[in-house]
């Protein structure tokens, strides 16, 4: 009796198991992100981790079309631009020093400086990330 009433419901779990995976979970299992809010020829940066599946949504810290230099928070990135972006960085431990980097964004790709830093440079490079 008990086997009878297990049938539908594994049934129905075979069919889920071999269903096509939906373009934004194959996108994102292969650490591609989409860019959300990001509009098309900008480089954008968001202040906190925020990605659903569509991207993130969040009021991004920096959005840019051209090269740019400051001083706003940032920890997911995504270059929405057709050219590779060079992002400089800062960080500031609690005991207070300071630790910098560059960080190569690839065109059309996002990803994320690992812990919440400042970007202080965006620049476009012609070089292959």
């Amino acid at each position: 009796m008990l086997l009878k009433s297990l049938a539908p419901a594994l049934s129905v779990a075979g069919v889920l198991a071999t269903a096509p995976a939906s373009a934004a979970t194959t996108q994102a299992s292969a650490g591609q992100w989409l860019p959300g809010n990001c509009p098309r020829g900008t480089f954008c940066t968001w202040p906190n981790w925020d990605h659903p599946a569509e991207g993130p949504i969040a009021t991004p810290s920096l959005v840019t079309s051209s090269e740019w230099s400051g001083n706003v928070p940032a920890f997911n990135f995504y270059n929405h631009t057709s050219r590779n972006a060079e992002i400089s960085w800062s960080y500031t431990y609690l005991n207070g020093s300071q630790m910098s980097g560059v960080l190569c964004a690839r065109a059309g790709e996002g990803g994320d400086l690992y812990v919440p830093m400042f970007a202080t440079k965006v620049s476009w490079q012609t070089r292959t990330c």
